[in-house]
């Protein structure tokens, strides 16, 4: 999840944890130790969001813009293409230059790390990360749609975690919304790419390609979260009329959650 960019933390941090993980993978710091690729230590995406926007000049009358379509195969479509070609070698020539002043930083603070062992490395390197107030949870990209037959409106990231569904938007470390399991009542697949939660009166939907492993890991979850609410059979009272309490830390459960599947999209 850190080098697929899901731990909202600033640069600092990530290349702290890129020089724990040198250091657990290969000790102290030495010229002659296995050296990983930039991308097994440190997220890409990173890199690529320090890079310039690539912009290209809008056609701005319509005579322009029937000039580019009759000359499109021609000298002006070959300029267009040179002029994109220079400005990709423009954009990697940067993006080199941005992994090498990275990979050095990450050196600088390996070498400062002398001495410490495997294990310290690795709780060091979990200590950093549980900083952040989603640790345990897994992170999905979907696009929230904001009607039912509307397309994907806003781009955010869905949390799966032990106690709780979270929603944040991509890089933000604390979640715009979170809904603990007991005020769930129903999820499921609108269709092989929607994902459909329901909570309490309201229906979110989801666009996503990841719709059978959040169905997947929802269910686990749940499913342990109902088994935790119901009594042991040692404490069952049947004098008692009163329901079973919920743990503390779970929201009540006010109706029982319900798996509902799509004919045809979630079953193996």
């Amino acid at each position: 999840m850190v080098l697929r960019g899901y731990v909202p933390t600033s640069e600092e941090t990530l290349q702290t944890l890129a020089a724990l993980r040198l250091q657990s993978l290969n000790s102290d710091f030495s010229t002659h130790a296995p050296f990983p690729q930039l991308e097994e230590l440190f997220p890409p995406r990173v890199l690529h969001a320090r890079l310039p926007t690539p912009h290209h000049s809008p056609v701005k009358c319509r005579r322009a813009r029937l000039r580019v379509g009759l000359l499109a195969g021609g000298l002006w479509g070959q300029a267009l293409a040179k002029q994109r070609a220079e400005q990709d070698q423009r954009l990697r020539g940067r993006l080199r230059e941005e992994g090498a002043s990275t990979m050095a930083a990450i050196l600088e603070k390996w070498k400062l790390l002398q001495g410490m062992g495997r294990p310290e490395a690795m709780a060091a390197y979990v200590a950093l990360v549980r900083e952040w107030p989603g640790f345990g949870s897994t992170l999905f990209d979907v696009d929230l749609r904001t009607s039912p037959l509307g397309a994907g409106g806003q781009r955010l990231w869905l949390g799966i975690g032990a106690k709780a569904v979270s929603l944040y938007k991509p890089g933000e470390p604390e979640p715009l919304d979170s809904f603990c399991y007991g005020r769930i009542s129903s999820f499921g697949a609108s269709d092989s790419s929607t994902f459909r939660l329901s909570v309490e009166d309201q229906d979110l939907l989801f666009e996503t390609s990841q719709v059978h492993e959040i169905a997947q890991l929802l269910n686990t979850y749940l499913t342990s979260a109902s088994a935790r609410q119901l009594p042991q059979p040692q404490e069952l009272d049947t004098s008692s009329p009163d329901p079973p309490k919920a743990p503390a830390g779970l929201c009540p459960t006010t109706e029982p959650w319900q798996h509902q599947t799509a004919v045809g999209s979630l079953h193996n």
